[in-house]
């Protein structure tokens, strides 16, 4: 249960076992627990694993920054065409500054750069290790049969969520994720606003990255048709039918005015339920199965 989410009466002080367990059977009785999953041992395991890789793409992007508003400031300009690609690296590498402090400087937060990006493809590379042996493996490869939906947005959401079809309808588990508006109703009037936010933040943040990819039109990429190729006929057409519902939504909400991000919050939503719908389609392996050399051995006691 949820310890959070449990009523309790304003100015009750008085706190015995006695009386939390009579208070606890009133509201179980009455059906006033919210229940909560808890992940499993290898759930949090891909958890915090993911999490790592998101905070080591955090520090990634701060070292660059930083870097780059060096060069800004010191007027350096790249003749190259693209940004922290093997190219630019070694340009920043052969830059002189005319005194001794500023290239101290420069050396270091390039040394920042390349350090957290080998610590990121370490991260990612044990996740795609760690993903292959994973008991749902199965439903991250079928969501990925949806265009947005790579392995870094698949794996995350499957890690922070657990079994997605736990809930009953996909309104549910957009619930769980705070991406439904909130309102605000009374009589005749109802007024909505931004979303909940209730919920997983790491979640809800790769959603809302995959859902970027629906604002362009509806298209089938070389990646996406590999992604297609591996999966059956049932999951390949809930795929097309998400592309074709998203990228027209898309247009219709920006043709009535709504800003882009109230737009791919949208997405975001209508994506995720699309997700509960190939997890629906693809069988998993239940938490207590386990092949017969690891299940338990009992001994009669006489």
């Amino acid at each position: 249960m949820a310890p959070s989410l449990l009523p309790t009466k304003a100015g009750d002080r008085v706190k015995t076992n006695r009386r939390d367990a009579l208070h606890l059977a009133r509201l179980a009785r009455s059906g006033d627990l919210p229940a909560v999953s808890v992940p499993t041992v290898e759930e949090a395991a891909m958890r915090a694993l993911t999490r790592a890789r998101e905070d080591a793409l955090s520090d990634l992007k701060d070292a660059q920054c930083r870097l780059q508003a060096f060069v800004l400031r010191h007027d350096l300009r790249s003749t190259g065409r693209a940004t922290w690609n093997p190219a630019h690296l070694r340009w920043l590498s052969a830059v002189v500054c005319p005194t001794p402090a500023p290239h101290i400087v420069l050396q270091d937060d390039l040394r920042a750069v390349t350090e957290h990006t080998a610590r990121l493809r370490r991260l990612e590379q044990a996740l795609q290790e760690r993903v292959q042996a994973w008991r749902l493996t199965p439903v991250v490869e079928a969501l990925q049969a949806l265009r947005g939906v790579q392995c870094t947005v698949a794996v995350p959401t499957v890690a922070e969520l657990g079994d997605l079809t736990r809930c009953d309808t996909p309104r549910a588990l957009m619930q769980c994720l705070g991406l439904i508006p909130s309102a605000y109703a009374t009589g005749a009037r109802r007024r909505q606003g931004a979303m909940t936010k209730a919920g997983n933040t790491h979640a809800r943040r790769a959603l809302v990255e995959g859902a970027w990819a629906y604002r362009d039109p509806a298209t089938v990429s070389r990646h996406l048709q590999l992604r297609l190729a591996k999966q059956p006929k049932a999951i390949q057409d809930i795929s097309g039918q998400a592309q074709g519902r998203l990228c027209k939504r898309d247009r219709t909400l920006i043709a009535r005015g709504k800003h882009a991000h109230q737009v791919v919050v949208a997405m975001a939503r209508e994506l995720l339920g699309f997700m509960w719908a190939i997890a629906k389609a693809v069988p998993v392996t239940p938490e207590d199965h386990k092949p017969e050399h690891e299940q338990p051995v009992t001994q009669k006691v006489s």
